[in-house]
C-alpha cells in the first residue's frame, strides 16, 4: 500500500481518486459480509482495474528506525506538469481560464450568502 498510493496518486485525477477510495471501502464491507459472488463485487473490482491500466512507475523510500518515508516517485503516465504546477504562462494554461471557474464554484456559497442576508433582514 505504501508504494502503490503514491503512484496512483501520480497517474489518476482528484475525483477518481476519492471514487476508487470509496469503491476501496465498498468492497471491503462487501468482503466483510461474505458477498464475494455479487454483481456489485463484480463491478467494484472491475472499476478499480480499469483504473490500474496506467498506474505503473517507479517509488523510492527511506527505511529509518520503523518509519517508511517517501523519498521520490516517478512515473510514466504522470499526469503532473511542472509547468502547470508553477502556473506559469504559457500555451497549456492562460489565468483567465481561472475566472469563470471561481465565479462557477463560489457560486453556492454566494447564494447562500445572499439568503441568510435575506433572513437576516426578514428577522429585524
Amino acid at each position: 500500500m505504501e508504494a502503490h498510493s503514491p503512484v496512483d496518486e501520480l497517474g489518476l485525477d482528484r475525483a477518481t481518486m476519492e471514487t476508487k477510495k470509496d469503491m476501496g471501502n465498498k468492497f471491503a464491507q462487501i468482503v466483510y459480509e461474505g458477498k464475494w459472488f455479487t454483481p456489485l463485487r463484480e463491478a467494484i473490482q472491475a472499476f478499480v482495474k480499469s483504473t490500474q491500466e496506467y498506474v505503473t512507475g517507479e517509488v523510492k523510500f527511506k527505511l529509518y528506525k520503523g518509519n517508511i518515508i517517501k523519498a521520490g516517485t516517478t512515473s510514466p503516465y504522470s499526469l503532473y506538469s511542472e509547468s502547470l504546477a508553477s502556473f506559469t504562462t504559457g500555451e497549456l494554461y492562460d489565468h483567465h481560464d481561472a475566472d469563470g471557474f471561481i465565479t462557477l464554484f463560489g457560486l453556492p456559497l454566494k447564494v447562500r450568502a445572499m439568503k441568510l442576508a435575506e433572513l437576516e433582514k426578514n428577522k429585524q
